[in-house]
């Protein structure tokens, strides 16, 4: 008995220490300063973190989300992807979890629509909706995952918890999970926390009826009728999603033109096309309220430049009017750190803010709010910070729309160089002529080139059609190094493949005439 009583008191003895232990090993790192705390393990903040590693920085990345990617990862483009355009694409705008929804619905929508024109018969086709949320939980939580296992790998440490900076050197971390805060002592501190949606005056979110991108890719079922509010790339691609599968979608749109910073032309058909799938349209509408009255949405639109009003129902609205930094609780008005009117942070050329040692990329800072941006410019700023030449080339990050078919473009529209007062000239070329896309009787959508009509360098190219996301790099490789239409149109692409569309687009902007068209 003795012995037992002794050795229970040994264990708790040696409990107590290991804890201790564990303890002085936490406080030491917390209080040994980094080169580097990122804030945000967003796409900006988790690749700054590990590029800055892989420099040789001794780094930590501040996360109060509980799992790493930010809202790109968890709540936007790729669960938004992989619902609806074609597999193992992503992006940000509606994120990981939409690219998971864009191709579960885009898979449905072709075997219950197009299999039998390709002589596959499948009989009765439906959908389990829960197994559809399943599969985009599944694909986010292993992403979020391996980011963790990233970390481990470069050695960075992963501090769970909301990051406030305390000085300029400081930034004080509450803990995720309530147990209290440290404070991490840093050289310097890069800010990457990203951004949330803009509210819209009178229509409350509560993410069950009137919801958010976040709320929309959460949604427990299909609605009947769905309205969005906003026709920028969240709103037409989620609605796109529920389009496909069953339901009535009706977009409100302030402009009188959905995506105003598509190429006009390009637009214009994408615009039709999207009609065409079922997608319904009012234009130049304003919402001014929205409310939940017996469990259906009410919103009250009026013309956008005056005139009655009207009430229009639904079962779920989504508003997706944009995006606005996220700075909330960062302490940067205590420290002095300027923020312009639109509340994103200012930043020099090398990403520092007004306090020479905290750096800001990605959405909280200037430029578009896209999640590969944000990477650009956390690997730019912390290769400055290791005494490299870090940089990002700002008029060659492209844009895509993940609907289907896609629309994906890099550098100047039509209509840009004609308010430059540019001379120059354009190419076009259909996907209807191309075989490949007759072949798989995805014909949707064109190429077109936008070039110097006297040096014939390239000033855009613009791409609507099934994989335009995969596509546009051909041409922001061209743009970057400074390629002109010929230099596209002498080049041997594949047959049969859609980018031969690139080429023929390449071949009519050069020579005036594509050889299949």
């Amino acid at each position: 008995m003795l012995l037992q009583t002794s050795s229970r008191r040994s264990g708790q003895a040696y409990r107590c220490l290991a804890a201790f232990l564990a303890q002085q090993r936490a406080y030491a790192a917390a209080s040994a300063e980094k080169d580097l705390v990122v804030i945000g393990g967003g796409p900006g903040g988790y690749v700054s973190a590990i590029k800055a590693a892989q420099l040789g920085l001794s780094v930590a990345c501040v996360e109060g989300r509980g799992s790493l990617g930010g809202t790109c990862l968890n709540v936007g483009c790729i669960p938004s992807k992989g619902l609806a355009a074609y597999p193992a694409e992503g992006r940000l705008g509606s994120g990981v979890a939409g690219a998971a929804l864009l191709n579960s619905s885009h898979k449905y929508v072709e075997a219950k629509s197009h299999f039998a024109a390709y002589g596959i018969k499948v009989g009765d086709v439906s959908y389990d909706f829960a197994d559809i949320q399943k599969q985009k939980d599944t694909a986010v939580s292993g992403l979020t995952k391996g980011i963790e296992g990233l970390f481990k790998k470069n050695k960075v440490e992963y501090v769970k918890g909301w990051g406030k900076i305390a000085g300029p050197n400081e930034v004080e971390v509450a803990a995720a999970d309530g147990s209290g805060s440290t404070t991490l002592r840093a050289k310097n501190i890069l800010i990457a926390t990203g951004s949330e949606v803009t509210p819209l005056p009178g229509v409350p979110i509560d993410e069950e009826k009137i919801v958010s991108s976040t709320g929309a890719l959460a949604l427990k079922s299909v609605p009947g009728e769905m309205v969005v509010i906003g026709a920028g790339y969240i709103g037409l691609e989620m609605g796109s999603v529920y389009a496909r599968l069953g339901a009535k979608v009706t977009v409100v749109e302030f402009l009188d033109t959905v995506v105003p910073s598509m190429d006009s032309e390009v637009r214009r058909t994408f615009h039709r096309t999207l009609e065409k799938q079922g997608l319904k349209f009012k234009m130049g509408t304003k919402v001014t309220k929205g409310e939940v009255v017996n469990g259906r949405v009410q919103l009250t639109l009026e013309p956008a430049k005056g005139g009655p009003s009207e009430k229009l129902e639904t079962d779920v609205c989504l508003v997706a009017i944009g995006r606005r930094p996220y700075t909330k609780g960062l302490g940067l008005e205590a420290l002095g750190i300027k923020t312009d009117a639109r509340g994103r942070v200012e930043v020099d050329s090398h990403f520092r803010t007004s306090v020479p040692s905290v750096y800001a990329i990605g959405d909280v800072i200037p430029g578009p709010m896209l999640a590969h941006k944000a990477e650009e410019d956390g690997v730019a700023a912390v290769e400055i910070m290791a005494g490299k030449h870090g940089h990002v080339n700002y008029a060659t990050v492209p844009s895509i729309c993940y609907t289907h078919p896609e629309v994906a473009y890099v550098g100047l529209t039509e209509d840009e160089a004609k308010a430059k007062g540019l001379s120059y000239k354009t190419g076009k070329f259909s996907f209807m002529a191309n075989s490949r896309a007759r072949a798989v009787g995805d014909t949707d959508g064109m190429v077109k080139f936008v070039a110097d009509k006297a040096t014939d360098k390239l000033l855009g190219v613009h791409i609507m059609g099934a994989n335009a996301g995969e596509m546009i790099h051909e041409a922001v490789l061209a743009l970057e190094y400074g390629a002109s239409a010929e230099d596209i149109a002498r080049t041997c692409h594949g047959h049969p493949t859609l980018s031969e569309a690139v080429k023929e687009a390449a071949m009519a902007t050069a020579f005036g005439k594509p050889i299949h068209m």
